[in-house]
């Protein structure tokens, strides 16, 4: 059995009835902590045993709760700890991740065990310039196109292997992820990110499992207060703003956000007829942040620099992944 080198975490609030997650990496046989607030420990601890997961879950309660700032202390806290075991990187989550998957042959197989995030820190150690990298979302693969095992320099989200020695913290209310992403990429020391196609994440889509983010900022984001002091749903005087049971407005204020932390104009690739570095769209019946990633795929300090004295071995590794079956037709996955 091949597990990661480095700790996992998940960062979790108010989940402990899905726990999607934690249950996809025990079931892989990979020890993670759950880094929780206080309020929610009770709740969780029940979980455990409910699930059956107990044996690969170590929880962690956090110093703080209801601050409403966003995951990105618990995520900052989480880096500290394990620092303070004397891990040089650590793994972070987000809790509603369903599956992991290998793309082999244009096939998404999901995984049993932890092998693609000890294949993932293998390939990361062989630069010295990657404080970030993490998986693909599986839906963003479809098994009828192309797709080179990893694309560099743009945004890594959800699912991160981070050194712990990266000069940019987790900050922000939202799009923690996003904004990690530029802080490097912008840095002028010349950082890469990693995101690895050959190995994917079966994220839930934004809004649609409860707890989280999507309880404490995104379907709370247009509740309006009536002059009778009532708290209603903006859903309740204008269904335009929910699409499908999902507060098509709750993602304007994240979008706006990254766009006010990175408003640098222009590319000076593209002079002044260039996109700014991050703008705000509508798309896929909500509002979304679009960042012209190309700037850096096309400047020359954003290059990979392997380490000294590495050479780039031959060959295959599985790192003992064998295929017995897949589950289920792969479009159904």
């Amino acid at each position: 059995m091949t597990n990661p080198n480095f700790p996992a975490y998940i960062i979790s609030k108010g989940r402990h009835e899905s726990m999607v997650t934690s249950k996809s990496l025990s079931r892989m046989k990979m020890p993670h902590y759950i880094a929780i607030e206080p309020q929610d420990v009770e709740n969780y601890e029940k979980a455990l045993d409910h699930f059956g997961i107990r044996k690969w879950v170590t929880l962690l309660t956090l110093p703080f709760s209801n601050h409403g700032n966003g995951p990105g202390r618990a995520r900052n806290w989480c880096w500290d700890h394990s620092m303070t075991l004397g891990y040089d990187k650590h793994w972070v989550m987000d809790d509603n991740i369903f599956d992991f998957y290998r793309l082999h042959k244009n096939i998404r197989i999901r995984v049993e065990s932890g092998a693609i995030f000890r294949a993932a820190e293998d390939f990361v150690d062989r630069y010295e310039n990657v404080p970030v990298s993490g998986f693909q979302y599986r839906f963003f693969i479809a098994p009828d196109s192309k797709y080179p095992p990893y694309v560099k320099n743009t945004r890594i989200y959800s699912t991160l292997l981070i050194s712990n020695d990266c000069p940019h913290r987790w900050r922000g209310r939202y799009n923690e992820d996003t904004d990690l992403s530029l802080q490097i990429l912008k840095d002028p020391r010349g950082f890469c990110t990693i995101q690895f196609n050959a190995f994917l994440q079966g994220k839930a889509a934004t809004q649609t499992v409860a707890g989280g983010n999507t309880t404490e900022f995104y379907h709370n984001e247009s509740m309006v207060k009536g002059a009778d002091g009532k708290v209603t749903r903006v859903r309740d005087t204008d269904d335009k703003i929910w699409v499908d049971g999902v507060n098509s407005s709750g993602t304007i204020n994240k979008s706006q956000m990254l766009k006010d932390m990175h408003d640098d104009g222009p590319c000076p690739l593209y002079g002044p007829a260039g996109r700014d570095l991050v703008e705000v769209v509508w798309k896929y019946k909500r509002w979304h942040h679009y960042v012209d990633y190309t700037r850096f795929k096309n400047d020359p300090k954003n290059q990979l620099r392997l380490k000294p004295g590495v050479v780039l071995p031959t060959g295959s590794n599985n790192y003992g992944m064998k295929l017995i079956t897949n589950y289920g037709v792969d479009n159904d996955l």
